[in-house]
């Protein structure tokens, strides 16, 4: 295993070695967003979209880009090839910068903090891939703001951490109505009995997923019917198949909702079609 080298502020560094100020305010007040790229073959996944999330997000939070697109490709690629990184995913984190703590913004020559990490991971096996999981449904607790990829994500994490308690291996959050909004790091999506797939439409209440986004086409080329409004818990636990998408998991069997066991309890044949529709997708971003 090579050594791990992470990008900070603009400098390849020692992993050990790659420390950022107290004063920082990514460590004071989360003041920052943050992105996860997967790598398969050593290929960025859906890198353009993942991009076009930290502008958006960045512009969201008023801090200034540290780091032109192009700049930020090259040093992605950089952090590959030195981190000999076939299979895994880049983590990148941009904060508004180093500043004594006050809650207005810093002077406006404060620079911001640019963090890059790498990581190796498998990429999961289709045995793995299609292995079904449950989900806990949880009252979303978040701020209004879950369309911005900021750092600030405590609640997803205490989400999270219930879910797993509980023997889920994820939450499913739902609004004051009882309409599931999305996962702590995930986009929920069920298919009716009359095989339409269902999703929330994108609004404040949920980010963007890159995996999300990118499913859209593949769901049509597939001839599969897409809603995209919202779904109860109780639309959710009655539903002939569940899944749920991220980066890392892609496409991911729900099989169970609390108590609730959805369809016979393995991962649905609409669910497989998909997720072998989207392999497929990735392995053409792969090819030279």
């Amino acid at each position: 295993m090579p050594r791990r080298i992470t990008y900070l502020n603009g400098q390849f560094v020692p992993h050990e070695e790659a420390f950022v100020h107290v004063d920082d305010r990514g460590f004071t007040f989360a003041d920052g967003i943050y992105d996860f790229i997967l790598v398969h073959k050593g290929c960025l996944i859906n890198e353009e979209a993942h991009l076009d999330r930290i502008d958006y997000s960045l512009g969201e939070m008023q801090i200034t880009a540290p780091l032109s697109r192009d700049e930020l490709k090259a040093a992605l690629r950089e952090m590959i090839a030195r981190n000999e990184l076939v299979e895994g995913f880049v983590y990148m984190q941009f904060t508004r910068g180093v500043a004594p703590r006050d809650h207005p913004f810093p002077p406006k020559d404060t620079k911001p903090t640019s963090v890059i990490t790498a990581r190796h991971m498998p990429f999961a096996s289709w045995e793995e891939a299609t292995k079904g999981v449950g989900v806990l449904t949880l009252p979303d607790e978040r701020w209004k703001r879950c369309d911005i990829k900021s750092l600030a994500i405590l609640p997803n994490i205490l989400a999270r951490e219930k879910a797993v308690r509980a023997g889920a291996a994820e939450a499913w959050m739902f609004d004051e109505d009882g309409f599931v909004t999305e996962g702590p790091a995930c986009n929920a999506w069920i298919i009716t009995k009359d095989g339409n797939v269902v999703t929330r439409h994108l609004d404040r209440a949920i980010l963007s997923g890159v995996t999300r986004r990118k499913l859209r086409g593949v769901l049509d080329g597939q001839g599969i019917s897409l809603e995209e409004r919202k779904f109860s818990v109780e639309e959710a636990k009655q539903a002939a198949e569940a899944y749920l998408t991220n980066s890392p998991f892609l496409v991911k069997p729900v099989v169970k909702i609390d108590d609730t066991i959805i369809g016979d309890g393995q991962a649905g044949p609409v669910t497989l079609q998909i997720l072998k529709a989207y392999r497929a997708a990735l392995e053409e971003q792969c090819t030279p």
